[in-house]
């Protein structure tokens, strides 16, 4: 417990300072931070105040912005205040049935209803924006038919190692864990296979992959919401998923499909993401919305789920992606990878308050105040 102490004029001690905290509103957080369980201890020496906070989502890219905030609104009752900053991934709850897979805490499904709304470029993308957050990150590629991560992850012509001859090393990029059918077959060959097969196809990538503790496995599903789709649905352990589409009115209309395949197989849709939603003159800067405007944001609305953020349709996305470092590994502090950072952090945040698996916590890591 802390004594009593006076910063300026105001007569404070820990109840005022808690109640101060309980009036702070976070971005990331729908409550306050004593209300969500942030505020880990708070201790009062003198005039010297040290606060503790935990987050269950990786937030290093929002450190500083929310430290600065904090001391701001705790100026009035506190002027010596040094800040801790811990954040603790958990694994969450996964469907009824699905066995969680060793080494991996949350997997979530990238999906789309239809191709072409850049999902495999904003599934890669918010994999390095997780990690940058300070996560461990891996990322499957489940498109069989079209695996587009190795070009990517600038890893094409890469091949996994067996170190046992049972299991496959994940093919490392950019800090970030991935395994495609693409490193495993020539680039030039078709892969002919009926539904059943890719669905083996997809689980032995999955299972047989050596995931070194994993906070997040980002899976770049295959564009639709047929028989392959639902199948890896119910047989990969899902923690949760999200919905890339555009503006566009058709690419719309089977989002909403995908929003309603997920629902069936009782996987959280933790919200839509919004891509090509407005274009970017490389020239002149200009912006015009060229698919339409609103679009996620109705999706979002009619169903219940957050509109997590919208991409512009700007070259240089799929300049970087196509050269092996995509916008957020090529220009980590630049204005589009600070999109794909806020969403990663929004998706954090929203898995953090799914149902827990207390059965296997991990340990925690910290980012200090200097």
């Amino acid at each position: 417990m802390g004594g009593l102490f006076r910063a300026g004029e105001v007569s404070v001690n820990r109840a005022s300072i808690e109640a101060a905290l309980a009036e702070y509103r976070d971005r990331y957080i729908s409550d306050d931070l004593v209300a969500h369980g942030a505020v880990k201890d708070l201790q009062i020496e003198g005039e010297r105040v040290a606060l503790s906070l935990r987050f269950g989502f990786p937030l290093a890219g929002y450190r500083d912005t929310l430290i600065q905030a904090l001391k701001a609104h705790l100026a009035p009752v506190v002027k010596n205040l040094d800040i801790r900053i811990d954040f603790d991934v958990a694994p969450h709850v996964v469907k009824t049935g699905a066995k969680p897979l060793p080494g991996v805490k949350n997997i979530i499904a990238i999906a789309s209803g239809k191709g072409g709304v850049g999902k495999s470029t904003t599934a890669v993308n918010l994999a390095l924006a997780l990690q940058k957050e300070g996560a461990t990150v891996g990322i499957l590629d489940a498109d069989i038919y079209g695996p587009s991560q190795p070009i990517m992850l600038g890893k094409a012509g890469a091949h996994p190692e067996s170190k046992d001859q049972k299991s496959i090393e994940p093919v490392l990029s950019h800090g970030v864990q991935s395994m495609s059918i693409g490193y495993l077959v020539d680039p030039d060959q078709a892969m002919v296979w009926r539904g059943p097969m890719v669905s083996q196809a997809l689980q032995q990538l999955l299972n047989d992959t050596r995931w070194r503790d994993l906070d997040y496995l980002i899976v770049d599903l295959p564009p639709g919401t047929g028989d392959v789709q639902l199948t890896l649905s119910q047989k990969v352990p899902l923690t949760a998923a999200i919905i890339v589409t555009t503006p566009q009115d058709i690419a719309l209309a089977d989002a909403i499909k995908g929003v309603a395949m997920f629902k069936k197989v009782d996987v959280p849709v933790l919200g839509v993401i919004e891509n090509m939603a407005m274009h970017i003159c490389s020239n002149c800067g200009h912006q015009e919305p060229v698919f339409g405007q609103g679009g996620g944001e109705k999706l979002a609305a009619q169903y219940g789920v957050e509109m997590l953020g919208a991409l512009p349709l700007d070259i240089r996305i799929r300049q970087q992606a196509d050269g092996g470092a995509p916008s957020v590994a090529a220009e980590p502090e630049g204005d589009i990878a600070g999109i794909y950072r806020d969403i990663a952090r929004r998706i954090g945040a929203k898995l953090s308050f799914e149902a827990k698996n207390y059965a296997a916590m991990g340990p925690s890591i910290s980012i200090v105040s200097e």
